[in-house]
């Protein structure tokens, strides 16, 4: 005996077409829950800016999409005057938000304090703030 193949092909359209429908509408909330969720962190990142205290995605508590990305740039500037008079690389890594910055970030901001004139080499692997 023949199978139909016209009521299984009316099944699967009938399966897509419910498919097509529920997928719009995820779409569609994702939509709106986006757009709350930008709201929300406005109003946080207001409500942080007014107590002083860094926002959510200042901090890692915002999207954590990659593994740096969300972190934002780092000042190394603000680091700098962080640090003792005289510190060493692992000094550096004691910095709110460093903990986890590869070896090689680090150095290559050394050298960046050093050829700029804010920080001397005192002996292997100590470094002074001139400023």
């Amino acid at each position: 005996m023949p199978r139909s193949t016209t009521s299984g092909s009316s099944a699967f359209t009938q399966v897509q077409a419910q498919a097509r429908e529920l997928l719009a509408k995820l779409r569609s909330d994702i939509r709106t829950k986006d757009a709350e969720l930008k709201r929300l962190r406005q109003e946080e990142s207001k409500l942080a800016a007014l107590t002083g205290q860094p926002g959510m995605a200042a901090t890692n508590g915002g999207m954590g999409g990659g593994r740096r990305g969300a972190r934002g740039r780092i000042n190394w500037g603000d680091v700098l005057s962080k640090l003792p008079k005289q510190f060493k690389a692992s000094d550096i890594r004691s910095v709110r938000g460093l903990r986890d910055k590869r070896s090689s970030e680090i150095f290559a901001a050394i050298t960046r304090w050093i050829e700029a004139g804010a920080v001397k080499r005192r002996d292997r692997g100590m470094y002074e703030r001139v400023k």
